[in-house]
């Protein structure tokens, strides 16, 4: 707990409604965060009321602050401008600072005979020539593998010339993706030729390129070199066609799509970039603890395109965020150009987007040793059931019984798309008379919530959704208990089929179809399969532990108490046989005659 929290307070209450920026600040007098606000008392005393809904993230940012400035500006606007410059100076703890997966990148081009033009991340080779250096890893290896197929390079290992006619030509010789230099029939002159253009390529372009061997192709025709003629033909059209292949959106020039990618309290970013109608690079950002969704965003994009430098015309975004239309209007003054932010929800756009949300997923996936399908099963999940964040914590309920005998209710948990075996819990029904399940299911929540509200730790905390194995009927009975405990808690149900597999998710209303999404479906039935296997194992248990009760009922002066004092003891008829009666007497509280009575019964039937 913060000590300082009524100081900071009471200091926030005096600040104007006025837009600017705040610096909040540790003990050390470190600034450790910069925000902007339309009206500076209202967002910096969001801090520190006691019920806010804080994440994790800005709970502990709350908690490591002493004392915080501020700076009053003009407009809204200029704070936008103020905030991003000061983030940049500082660099502060708990705002996002732009790491992404990237160091420089060389296209290196070897020197030899016969030089191969390869990707690098050094310069380490003195016996090489360099291109470079570049930011972008996807870039240099798309390059790379462009000229190497535009002028049917080598790309084996074969070395040359001493490799020359050793082995028969490889596949990419006979699909003419190589000229074939292991044949001995190009001369290390002629290659080196044809080297250099293609580094000529490289530093100049496509459309430089495809120009010049246009000019060249006419001048071998009227020379009558048809066969060289024929060559650059080749080259050409390998050129256009691999140019082709890369437009994705024709309509659109240039534009970057943006998505990210959450799970286990972290998140992620992933920005595709378009120019010149061509996907030309991929970044991948790691932007550690997640918190508000839209402020998250906010930051992100504040601080990638801050500065006015390869901004495009239109960036496509997953979900709107804060200050969605201040930030447009900011890159317009930094460019000079329309700068415009759009949500698609259909057609191509929503595509993708969808590409660079599944991008974010596996690189986040990657950090934090999750797959990408249990990461983008939640989102999904979110999305479905209109969520307003994604459900970390997944409590899922069923009811077991044998008629109207033995009725019995289990609790599991799942963190994060996978079992939280701690958490799971067991419950005996003690309050219902004969086969009731939405009133079973009704006692079993009562008594779960309830315990959280006496604030026992081993249940704490609420779930981010419940998930009741059962329809609308369920569904209808829960809802009254949360309502009655005043608990704001996403509840649905997870409805079977007639072979007991998982088909739909039921909701207040009707139900969600699943089965077209797999990652999600997979999800859903391993819960709901997870929960029945975990309430009926307990029902058995149960079940046995009445069995042997009655059993033990037939020893003279031994009743239900004493019968149950004895299971509670042994757990199991092996443990039991295996006691002695001095063991026997302890556990069921009675004289020795009586335990070597109930001793010699036990080795005879058990």
């Amino acid at each position: 707990m913060n000590e300082k929290l009524p100081f900071l307070r009471e200091k926030a209450n005096r600040l104007p409604q006025e837009p600017g920026v705040y610096l909040m600040k540790n003990s050390g007098g470190d600034i450790i965060y910069v925000g902007k606000a339309k009206a500076l008392k209202n967002r910096v005393t969001s801090y520190f009321r006691s019920n806010s809904q804080h994440t994790a993230k800005t709970l502990r940012l709350v908690d490591n602050i002493r004392d915080f400035d501020f700076i009053v500006t003009r407009s809204e606007l200029d704070a936008l401008v103020l905030e991003c410059s000061l983030i940049k100076l500082h660099q502060p703890k708990y705002n996002i600072l732009l790491k992404d997966d990237k160091g420089y990148n060389y296209i290196k081009i070897s020197r030899e005979d016969f030089p191969r033009i390869t990707y690098s991340l050094n310069t380490n080779d003195k016996n090489a020539d360099y291109i470079g250096p570049f930011t972008s890893g996807f870039t240099v290896k798309q390059t790379v593998e462009e000229a190497n197929t535009i002028f049917m390079l080598p790309t084996c290992k074969k070395k040359f010339p001493r490799d020359f006619n050793k082995e028969r030509p490889c596949l990419n010789r006979h699909i003419k993706r190589c000229m074939g230099v292991c044949e001995g029939n190009i001369s290390s002159e002629e290659y080196k030729k044809i080297i250099a253009e293609a580094i000529d390529y490289l530093e100049s372009g496509s459309k430089t390129t495809v120009a010049e061997l246009t000019e060249q192709m006419e001048q071998a025709a009227e020379e009558l070199d048809f066969e060289r003629a024929a060559r650059l033909r080749d080259r050409i059209s390998a050129i256009t066609r691999l140019t082709a292949q890369q437009k994705i959106l024709d309509y659109k020039q240039e534009y970057d799509i943006v998505g990210a990618a959450q799970n286990v309290g972290m998140a992620s970013v992933a920005v595709i970039k378009y120019r010149g109608g061509r996907l030309i690079d991929k970044q991948n950002f790691f932007l550690g603890e997640e918190y508000e969704d839209g402020a998250m965003r906010r930051d992100f994009l504040l601080n990638y395109y801050s500065g006015g430098e390869d901004v495009p015309k239109e960036i496509y975004v997953d979900e709107e965020f804060d200050d969605m239309e201040l930030l447009a209007q900011l890159l317009r003054e930094q460019t000079g150009h329309a700068v415009k932010f759009v949500v698609p929800h259909r057609g191509e756009g929503m595509a993708q987007i969808m590409l660079a949300k599944k991008n974010a997923g596996e690189y986040l996936a990657l950090r934090v040793g999750r797959t990408a399908k249990e990461i983008s099963a939640l989102e999904d999940l979110k999305t479905m059931l209109g969520l307003e964040k994604v459900p970390n914590i997944i409590e899922s309920y069923d009811i077991s019984n044998f008629g109207e005998t033995g009725m019995v209710g289990g609790m599991i948990v799942y963190r994060n798309g996978r079992p939280f075996k701690p958490g799971y819990r067991k419950f005996t029904i003690k309050t219902v008379e004969g086969q009731n399940d939405y009133a079973c299911m009704q006692e079993v929540l009562r008594r779960r919530l309830t315990r959280y509200l006496e604030n026992d730790e081993a249940f704490c905390p609420l779930p981010d959704l419940i998930l009741l194995d059962g329809g609308q009927g369920h569904i209808s009975a829960v809802a009254e208990v949360l309502d009655e405990l005043k608990i704001d808690i996403p509840l649905f149900g997870l409805v079977k089929d007639s072979k007991h597999r998982t088909r739909a998710i039921a909701r207040a209303g009707g139900e969600i179809e699943i089965k077209s999404n797999r990652a999600l479906f997979a999800l859903l039935t391993n819960i709901q399969d997870e929960v029945h296997r975990y309430s009926i194992t307990f029902q058995r248990v149960k079940h046995k532990q009445k069995t042997y009760s009655m059993e033990l009922c037939e020893v003279k002066g031994i009743g239900e108490a004493k019968a149950r004092a004895l299971l509670k003891a042994f757990k199991t008829k092996s443990a039991m046989k295996e006691a002695s009666p001095g063991e026997l007497q302890a556990a069921a509280k009675i004289g020795e005659e009586k335990a070597r009575e109930l001793y010699e019964f036990i080795q005879e039937r058990f």
